[in-house]
């Protein structure tokens, strides 16, 4: 099992500091945001030279003994903003220019594994109109990304398009190549179970743990839902060779910030580790 932590886990530190204390915390890999407004790595600096930054993430990240395992990008302060099943047109091409320079960065830093976030349902269409448009833009970066040596992923999460493990499935069928960085908290705090998740796992190439339950995206440990040791079970059944990220955000957003992110990214990495 190969353990990770997000640099967006510690967004008051400097952005060095958070590999550091990655590092420090005996993580052998990192999740690298690229978010429009919000991530230590600002989106216009890093697209206008790739090349350099990709060069500069990489040799920090082996500084500090860590590998890519992730680059998580986000075009837009909201979900709306870009999203890649906009039916704007003029919007689907701004995400379509970030997905391009996203994959160009994730190639010059030596990653392996890209996400994005899917989209929404748009007002005024069906959802199955949404999710079918959704499928065709998600199905070409997956093939793009393919083939570039980077395998594609999109968070199914609170507020996207795919936010029940339903909707989730339905996108896989329409998108066959597309895969999954599966966060169980944003089901499980829309009190779906485990078993209404795990079913997902079989198509997940990343994973994002972090505690939840009924009614709060993320928990405190000792408040926690979540029956990681089946996900772990289940992944391994599979032969998984992804990466496990433990993935606390503080934000204002969902009650992010009410709790201790490096206490509880500690807790979690050890019961991790016991599997």
């Amino acid at each position: 099992m190969r353990l990770a932590t997000a640099d967006y886990s510690f967004p008051l530190l400097t952005w060095p500091q958070a590999v550091r204390l990655a590092g420090d915390l005996g993580f052998q890999g990192l999740d690298v945001s690229i978010f429009q407004g919000r991530s230590h790595l600002r989106p216009e600096e890093v697209f206008a030279k790739p090349s350099l930054w990709g060069a500069k993430v990489s040799q920090t990240l082996a500084d500090s003994g860590l590998d890519v395992a992730d680059v998580f990008g986000i075009p837009g302060t909201n979900f709306e903003r870009a999203a890649p099943n906009h039916p704007d047109p003029a919007e689907r091409i701004l995400a379509k220019e970030f997905f391009e320079r996203l994959l160009e960065f994730a190639l010059r830093c030596g990653a392996k594994h890209l996400t994005i976030l899917p989209g929404i349902h748009f007002e005024g269409e069906t959802e199955e109109d949404s999710l079918k448009r959704c499928a065709e833009e998600l199905q070409w970066r997956s093939i793009a990304a393919r083939n570039a040596g980077i395998c594609f992923a999109v968070e199914a999460h609170t507020g996207s398009l795919i936010s029940t493990p339903a909707r989730a499935q339905r996108l896989l069928d329409l998108a066959p190549d597309v895969t999954l960085t599966l966060d169980p908290g944003h089901f499980v705090h829309q009190r779906f179970s485990d078993s209404d998740i795990l079913p997902l796992t079989n198509r997940a190439s990343h994973f994002h743990a972090r505690c939840g339950c009924p009614g709060r995206l993320q928990a405190p440990f000792k408040g926690n839902c979540i029956d990681f040791a089946a996900y772990v079970r289940a992944l391994r059944a599979r032969e998984y060779d992804g990466w496990f990220a433990v993935e606390y955000v503080w934000i204002d957003w969902e009650r992010c910030n009410e709790v201790d992110v490096l206490s509880e990214t500690i807790l979690l990495r050890d019961l991790l580790r016991e599997f």
